[in-house]
Formats: C-alpha cells, structure tokens, sequence
C-alpha cells in the first residue's frame, strides 16, 4: 500500500491539536484568552497545580508556537499567539 505524505501544515496543525486536546492545557488555554497574559506563579494557583508542571504545559505550548514568553525581572509571564488556529479555539472553548 502506497504511504500518504502530509504536508508540514498539516503535520502542525495535528500536533496543535494534540497539545489542545489535554485538558490541563485547555485550562491554560482558557486563562489565557481571558487574561490575555498570566504569569507561570498565577497560571499554576488558578489551576491548583504545581509550577513545574504549568511550566512544563507553557514550554510545550511555546516550543509549539503557540505562545511567547516574556521575563519581567524573575517572572516569567505567557501570551498566546494569535493566529487562526487559537481564534478558532477561542471560540470551540469560549
């Protein structure tokens, strides 16, 4: 049988939906579109989870394209990117 290539966008856009099929980052998620930015601290107590882990979940995220990261002295604060693909996501999870 003939093997189907994908193309790169759509290798992405698979790997997007992977990363927003978790539900710990589909809360990060929802913080996010309402804050429009958090730090790691305040994304990891409006969730009851550990730093590490939220920090884990954000690199994810941000090694995916899906979020920039911005120090602010020894803070660290997210921002989802804006793309189509989180404007539609926006609007699934409201």
């Amino acid at each position: 049988m003939k093997k189907i290539p994908l193309r790169p966008e759509t290798e992405k856009m698979a790997r997007w939906l992977a990363l927003a099929g978790d539900p710990t980052r589909l809360r990060i998620f929802y913080l996010l579109f309402a804050e429009k930015e958090a730090c790691v601290s305040q994304i990891a107590e409006s969730l009851g989870m550990t730093i590490a882990n939220i920090s884990h979940h954000l690199q994810l995220l941000k090694d995916n394209g899906l979020c920039t990261m911005e120090r602010k002295g020894n803070t660290i604060c997210y921002q989802l990117i804006q793309n189509d693909f989180t404007q539609k996501l926006k609007s699934i999870i409201g």
